[in-house]
């Protein structure tokens, strides 16, 4: 009987014996089958996560920031034990003792699902399982998916320390709201730091990693309550809260920025606008775009926030004077089904839906409105983002609406989507005043001329009613405005300020037939000196100039200054027919203004990496002695520049001065008129189609280009001087204050001479008078008088002097063609323009 028993009972424990070999071959070889060919988990000793690239100001505020996953990496030592903690709490409260996974948390995981007969189905994953899941493997709830995740899980606990695995899943993890890893988060829902988390906020994050969609605080607040209290709970149990702070912190409310009870970050941020667009499309050019918005850059911007806003509303003014002008009415093409504007809730639930800009302050905010009724003498509106009261109804009066050509009732409909803005003298309501944005365009820029940095940049009325750059990406014919690069090549061949050039009809026949070029004013000046045919943009001696220079020479002269690629050498791109960029020819004018230094222009002053190392920065120059103490008070430290020179320092300074007679009484002066030296340049194109000014002061150079982005006339009287003019001097008038500005700097090398602007002949050096000009000519250079050039154009040989022309009455002559033409008299300010194409 014995011996039965002990066979029956030594049967049981082979069997036994071998049923536990067998499933433990059975899993060995389940592991060793789905342990092969896995991806590798060593690659996370190297994982750098996607992460926000931030842009400052110069100033060092956020401005705007880019990204494909919105992530701010948190290195482990710098994540706080209480967050730590509540994660640990919420989803591995064994995580620092297992191997990778919980036996005991996968046993029970399985007890659940058959008893409930696999209606309830948990993951029972640990931190590092998760953390193989997001990375390596696919997030599938099938049995081979949680091997593989196990095996893996298991390798990584062997490779990697547990804090740097705790540092990949609070920085991978999604937490809803388009964040990622835990500071973006606290970021997002508390506008806080991770270092100023409450226990109760910090259990709030470790409750959204399951769904965060199914704990949203607002649908879904009383879930995310439940759920946040759990996890407090299981901190003062797992020891990481005492029972009195534990009671405290579930005592306290659901508070978070989607409920209202903090601020935005991105209140605190300016929209984003052209700068900041710009510098995205440059850094996406010259890093990669996949490195931009993941690499978690830090760019220093070049902007100055008070010049952009200054900018902005300088190109804005202009703009909408024009837009309003004209009369016309098109709103912003976005309409509401009156349906939905039965209820206050519902048409402003309407309006917040629909797409028009919120980015424009011109005088003060312009705020969506839609339009409820259309009474007799006035409009009935909703205005979004504020509430309506007995001061200041929702009513725009008729009397506002003057400007509009037509029937008022013709213009509106009930549910058209449109823009007002508050008017108000001091603190006193006047009305809301009925706005549309423009539909003519424009782009403005300014940097400083020695260092290249723009400091502001506006690429159109608005950002969000269009993205596209106009400073940057609109290529438009300069028109008068690219003349100073005739007038250089000219000054580099030996020609001075005083050198005659004929100012006479001219006839070139070309393939598309006879090109009869003429001056803005259609009439003829005669012989006339190279300053005075700048000031006055006269179209005919520029042809002619280019024509004696070469227009190989002024093609390459436009390209070294960046103007253009491969510039065409035909006689109308003298006249700036051939299109470019304003940001190119503001870059360009930059060298004139510093001595005819190479100066390359930058939005960006420097760019970090991740870890705070520089991969590019703008300004290479060398401070020579920065790191001296004994440096006087007196004096600053010694920068030595590297610039390359692209044109002679006199020739720099003749044109510039040059130029300030354009300014001073030419075709800019009455528009601009600064208390500091000023010089520039105005451009119109054939029938107005762009207008120009770019001008600069000793520090900055601003340029302002005005137009229709399919272009079309901008209508009778429209110039350069007339329309960027005015959005120069609102700019720089300002600017001025903060950025400075004097004499410019005469090179060494030359000596001044006293000559007639209108005749270019030698004066005494005591002469004075309204037509004295000072004229700076090279050493040794003895300038010869009273020789013109025609530019090897034939014409009339009765065609007077300009002393005649600019006394006596208008004459008809006779050309070298046989035609008659105009010649004088001395045109006036009134019957200039520009010049431009013709």
């Amino acid at each position: 009987m014995l011996r039965f028993v002990l066979s029956f009972f030594g049967a049981i424990f082979s069997l036994v014996t071998l049923g536990i070999a067998v499933i433990a071959l059975s899993i060995g070889a389940v592991f060793w089958v789905y342990g092969r060919d896995l991806p590798s988990h060593e690659s996370l000793a190297q994982y750098q996560p996607k992460t926000i690239s931030r842009i400052y100001s110069s100033e060092g505020k956020i401005i705007d920031e880019f990204a494909v996953e919105r992530r701010l990496f948190a290195p482990a030592d710098e994540i706080p034990d209480l967050v730590k903690e509540a994660f640990i709490s919420a989803e591995d409260k064994n995580f620092y003792s297992h191997a990778g996974y919980d036996t005991r948390g996968i046993a029970a995981a399985i007890v659940e699902a058959v008893k409930s007969r696999g209606q309830n189905v948990r993951g029972a994953s640990t931190i590092t399982q998760q953390v193989m899941k997001n990375f390596l493997l696919s997030g599938d709830r099938r049995v081979e998916r949680k091997i593989k995740e196990i095996i893996l899980a298991a390798r990584l606990e062997e490779t990697l320390p547990k804090e740097k695995i705790l540092e990949l899943y609070l920085n991978e993890i999604f937490l809803g709201q388009n964040s990622y890893g835990v500071a973006a988060a606290a970021q997002t829902y508390f506008n806080k730091a991770l270092s100023e988390l409450a226990p109760h906020e910090a259990a709030f994050l470790a409750s959204l990693p399951k769904a965060p969609s199914d704990y949203h605080p607002v649908r879904r607040k009383d879930r995310l309550m439940q759920r946040r209290n759990f996890v407090l709970k299981e901190m003062m149990e797992n020891g990481y809260l005492t029972e009195a702070a534990y009671q405290a912190e579930v005592d306290q409310p659901l508070r978070s920025v989607q409920n209202g009870d903090f601020e935005s970050y991105r209140t605190e941020r300016p929209d984003r606008d052209y700068f900041t667009d710009e510098i995205r499309r440059q850094l996406s050019r010259d890093f990669g775009e996949g490195e931009f918005f993941t690499g978690g850059f830090t760019v220093r911007a070049t902007i100055d926030p008070e010049m952009q806003v200054l900018a902005a509303e300088s190109l804005r003014i202009q703009l909408e004077q024009y837009d309003r002008g004209r009369g016309e009415w098109r709103g912003t093409g976005k309409t509401i089904d009156p349906a939905q504007l039965k209820t206050e809730e519902s048409w402003r639930a309407a309006l917040a839906d629909t797409r028009v800009a919120r980015d424009i302050d011109l005088e003060s905010p312009w705020h969506p409105a839609v339009v409820l009724e259309i009474e007799d003498q006035q409009l009935r509106l909703g205005i979004e983002g504020v509430e309506e009261t007995e001061a200041e109804p929702f009513v725009v009066p008729r009397k506002d609406i003057g400007w509009l050509r037509g029937n008022f009732f013709d213009n509106f409909e009930v549910g058209d989507v449109v823009h007002v803005r508050r008017m108000a003298e001091g603190d006193n309501f006047i009305r809301w005043s009925l706005r549309q944005v423009p539909e003519v365009q424009g782009g403005f820029m300014a940097m400083d001329v020695n260092t290249g940095r723009v400091i502001a940049m506006q690429g159109g009325f608005s950002y969000q009613n269009s993205v596209f750059n106009r400073a940057t990406q609109a290529r438009r014919q300069p028109g008068s405005s690219f003349k100073p690069f005739v007038y250089a090549s000219a000054l580099d061949s030996g020609y001075t300020p005083a050198t005659i050039i004929i100012d006479a009809p001219i006839e070139i026949n070309t393939p598309q037939g006879m090109w009869r070029p003429t001056n803005a004013s259609h009439q003829f000046y005669g012989p006339t000196p190279l300053r005075t045919g700048i000031e006055r943009s006269r179209n005919l001696m520029t042809i002619r100039l280019a024509q004696e220079v070469g227009m190989d020479v002024v093609a390459s002269y436009a390209e070294r200054f960046g103007v253009y690629d491969n510039m065409g050498q035909y006689l109308a791109n003298a006249l700036g027919s051939e299109e470019t960029t304003l940001f190119k020819m503001v870059s360009a004018y930059a060298m004139f203004a510093n001595g005819g230094e190479r100066v390359e222009p930058t939005l960006v002053d420097r760019v970090q990496d991740r870890y705070g190392k520089t991969i590019y920065r703008h300004d290479r120059r060398d401070c020579v002695d920065c790191d001296d103490p004994t440096i006087p008070r007196s004096r600053s430290p010694r920068i030595v520049s590297d610039r390359a020179r692209v044109m002679d320092a006199i020739t720099a300074y003749q044109l510039t001065s040059m130029l300030q007679g354009v300014v001073e009484r030419g075709t800019a002066s009455s528009a601009v008129n600064l208390p500091v030296p000023t010089a520039g340049k105005t451009g119109t194109t054939n029938d107005a189609k762009d207008v120009w000014f770019i001008g600069f002061t000793s520090n900055v150079v601003a340029g302002c280009y005005i137009g229709y982005d399919d272009p079309e006339p901008l209508g009778r009287g429209a110039s350069g001087g007339g329309f960027c003019g005015p959005v120069f001097q609102r700019f720089m008038s300002e600017a001025i204050k903060k950025y400075g500005g004097g004499k410019f700097k005469i090179p060494p090398g030359g000596h001044f001479i006293k000559i007639d602007r209108f005749t270019g002949a030698r004066l005494a050096d005591n002469a004075s008078g309204p037509n004295v000009v000072a004229e700076y000519f090279r050493d040794g250079e003895e300038p010869i008088f009273g020789v013109s050039f025609d530019g090897g154009f034939a014409m009339g040989s009765d065609l007077p002097l300009f002393e005649e022309v600019g006394t006596s009455s208008a004459r008809e002559v006779t050309t070298s063609t046989g035609r008659k033409a105009t010649v004088g008299p001395k045109a006036s300010f009134g019957t200039l323009s520009s010049g431009g194409l013709y």
